[in-house]
């Protein structure tokens, strides 16, 4: 995937991720890109450990995954800065 495909990835997942873990109100654009993105590097290493595939492509199932891992690192985010 290139890198514009990433971003349009990320972006979706993140904000997706956002509204799932009830944090949309406070994050803009770029940060569901950033957490999108970090999402779907977290999901693959997560779906890999459990022995499936991790971001295969612009495709649904790694839709999946990014927003798997994006909602983990908004979740592990939110545990560490106590909000």
């Amino acid at each position: 995937m290139g890198l514009c495909s990433w971003i349009i990835l990320g972006g979706l997942a993140g904000w997706v991720a956002s509204m799932i873990a009830g944090t949309n109100a406070r994050m803009g654009m770029i940060a569901n890109v950033i957490v999108g993105v970090i999402g779907a590097f977290v999901g693959g290493l997560v779906m890999s450990f459990i022995g499936g595939h991790g971001v295969t492509g612009f495709n649904l199932y790694s839709f999946g995954v990014s927003v798997l891992g994006a909602v983990l690192t908004l979740f592990v985010a939110r545990k560490l800065t106590g909000r």
